[in-house]
């Protein structure tokens, strides 16, 4: 991979050097600051970087501000960055994953586990480059914006990167979230997620361009109904959005749900013939994360996003039953 390392201490900088001459198959490009690691990927732009190591604490922009720049690059929205850092204080953890982190390695750091990261990194680099060159539907549409000529078609299941929405991450970097905090950090947090109802029909219905715009509304939606509480999301494919909350916060799921579809049956979401869609979301159970560590916190992601898929199946069943006898009794 071609690397960019950014850290104003060199002496961590020239042990990078060492390490990934050690290791081999890496290109590394170092920067002492924020600004400077900006200029070099401007000057880099015909050869982009494919992952980026980031220290936190450096004078001028620190390594959250300049992850949230980084991800601003069109080049760079979903290149793969690894905070690399002494910091190891939630507050610091959650600003990181929240500007747009993948990833976080705290110092002093082992050389296996580094090694460990960049290896599950770079399975991310070739889903991550081609979603550079795409156009999302997130964007507001209008009578004379061209519609793409060319879609990489997307799988239903697949876990696809919304840009631009509030505290909406990669579902990879929600992983890590959770298991880089510690027992005592997630001890008042709470894993949950919504179900888009009738996912598989607007999938088939909605080109690939259609498909992410539905998505990526439906999450600015959920964003903006939760806002004022702290909390981190991500698309977990099939339709399913992640929750996992913080300092304390157990959502009434009925409310919620129903604040939700209030919500999203009051936005105007339409396809590019010009057909209003109307999307509905249901919940699954709630999941606290008390005592919970290790591979239990990733079993909980995976029951949260199973109980919501749950729900959403009793759901077309209950409104099939309550046609049947209707039409029957």
């Amino acid at each position: 991979m071609k690397i960019l390392a950014v850290d104003d201490d060199p002496i961590i900088l020239e042990l990078l050097t060492q390490f990934m001459d050690a290791v081999g198959g890496h290109e590394l490009v170092t920067a002492e600051s924020g600004a400077e690691a900006l200029e070099v990927i401007e000057q880099h732009a015909m050869a982009p970087f494919e992952c980026f190591l980031l220290d936190i604490q450096m004078p001028g922009m620190d390594g959250v501000e300049l992850v949230r720049a980084i991800r601003a690059l069109k080049a760079h929205a979903h290149t793969p960055a690894i905070m690399l850092t002494a910091m190891s204080e939630k507050r610091y953890i959650d600003s990181a994953f929240a500007a747009g982190a993948t990833d976080y390695v705290t110092k002093p750091f082992e050389v296996t586990e580094l090694k460990t990261r960049l290896g599950l990194v770079q399975r991310l680099v070739p889903a991550a480059q081609p979603s550079t060159k795409k156009i999302f539907a997130a964007t507001p549409q209008t009578e004379a914006a061209p519609l793409p000529t060319q879609e990489q078609e997307i799988a239903l299941f697949e876990p696809i990167s919304i840009p631009d929405v509030d505290n909406v991450i990669r579902h990879t970097a929600l992983e890590n979230y959770v298991t880089q905090l510690s027992r005592n950090s997630l001890f008042g947090s709470t894993i949950f997620a919504f179900s888009v109802r009738r996912i598989e029909s607007f999938y088939d219905a909605l080109s690939g361009f259609e498909f992410r715009g539905l998505l990526a509304d439906t999450a600015e939606v959920i964003s903006n109904t939760m806002q004022g509480h702290q909390f981190l999301m991500s698309y977990a494919g099939n339709g399913i959005f992640v929750v996992v909350t913080e300092s304390g916060w157990r959502p009434d799921m009925e409310k919620l749900k129903d604040a939700v579809n209030l919500a999203l049956a009051q936005t105007e979401i339409y396809d590019n013939s010009g057909e209003r869609l109307q999307p509905r979301v249901v919940t699954g159970k709630p999941i606290r994360l008390v005592w919970k560590v290790g591979s239990s916190i990733l079993q909980s992601l995976a029951d949260a996003h199973s109980s919501a898929e749950e729900a959403a199946v009793r759901k077309e069943q209950d409104l099939g039953n309550i046609w049947m006898v209707r039409e029957y009794g």
